[in-house]
C-alpha cells in the first residue's frame, strides 16, 4: 500500500503552547485523526520524507545506566521519578529532552545522555566509561503522539556510591531516591511488570531492564 503524503495545510493546529501542541491531521475531507506533540507544524513527523524520517533526531534520550564497582556484579541504575500524568513516584531510567544545543555538537544523543546523567545521578561520566546508541529512534505511540525517544547504554565504572545524587533536578523534576538493582531485583521487577511498591513500571523502564538482562545474562 503507497503511503498518505501529506500536505502543511492538512496540519490543523487546536491548542499550541510553549511545551505541546495538539494538531489535527485532515488526512481526507472530514476526516480527523490527532497528534499531541512537542513539535511546531513545519517539524512534525506527518510531513518528513521517507529519506527525512530515517535521519531525523528523536525528542529525548533514555539511558539505561550500568554500574560496575569493584569485585560486584554489575548493577542498574533507576531513579523514583514523578509522574504527573499519574500522580505518582514511578521507577524509571535516567533520561530527559535533547536541547536545541545539543544539535550542534558532534554526537548530540551521546551529549544528551552525558548530561541527563550528570543532572539525575550526579555522575560525571569520565573517559574511562563507555556510552553507547542501542537504538536511534522508537516512537512511545505513534498512534496518539510522534514523541521519540532514542535509547543509550552507560557503563559507568565507580569505586563506590558515594556521588549518587538527584540534586540536578531542573524544571517540573520531582525524585524521591535511586535504586541500585542487581540482575535477580531486576528480573523479579521485570517479570511482574511492578516496583518494590507495587507500582506498574513505564514502558521505557521495562525495556532498559530488558536490556539489562541481556546484557549481563550467562
Amino acid at each position: 500500500m503507497d503511503r498518505l503524503i501529506l500536505k502543511k495545510e492538512q496540519i490543523v493546529p487546536m491548542q499550541e503552547t510553549k511545551f505541546l501542541n495538539m494538531y489535527d491531521i485532515q488526512y481526507k475531507e472530514g476526516k480527523h485523526y490527532y497528534n499531541v506533540t512537542r513539535r511546531k507544524v513545519d517539524d512534525t513527523v506527518a510531513l518528513m520524507s521517507t529519506e527525512q524520517f530515517q535521519e531525523m533526531f528523536p525528542d529525548a534520550v533514555t539511558i539505561a545506566v550500568v554500574l560496575y564497582l569493584p569485585n560486584e556484579a554489575p548493577k542498574l541504575l533507576l531513579s523514583y521519578e514523578y509522574r504527573y500524568p499519574v500522580g505518582q513516584f514511578l521507577l524509571s531510567p535516567v533520561a530527559g529532552l535533547i536541547d536545541k544545543e545539543d544539535l550542534d555538537c558532534d554526537n548530540p544523543l551521546i551529549t544528551a545522555a552525558v548530561r541527563e546523567i550528570k543532572e539525575e545521578t550526579g555522575l560525571t561520566v569520565k573517559d574511562t566509561d563507555e556510552i553507547t546508541v542501542l537504538n536511534p529512534c522508537t516512537f512511545a505511540s505513534p498512534g496518539m503522539t510522534d514523541e521519540s525517544n532514542a535509547f543509550l547504554c552507560a557503563k559507568i565504572y565507580v569505586e563506590n556510591l558515594d556521588e549518587l545524587n538527584q540534586d540536578g533536578a531542573v524544571g517540573s523534576e520531582m525524585f524521591d531516591g535511586v535504586e541500585v538493582l542487581d540482575r535477580t531485583a531486576v528480573k523479579d521487577m521485570y517479570m511482574t511488570g511492578r516496583d518494590k511498591n507495587g507500582n506498574f513500571l513505564p514502558l521505557q523502564t521495562w525495556a532498559v531492564m530488558s536490556y539489562f538482562l541481556l546484557l549481563t545474562e550467562d
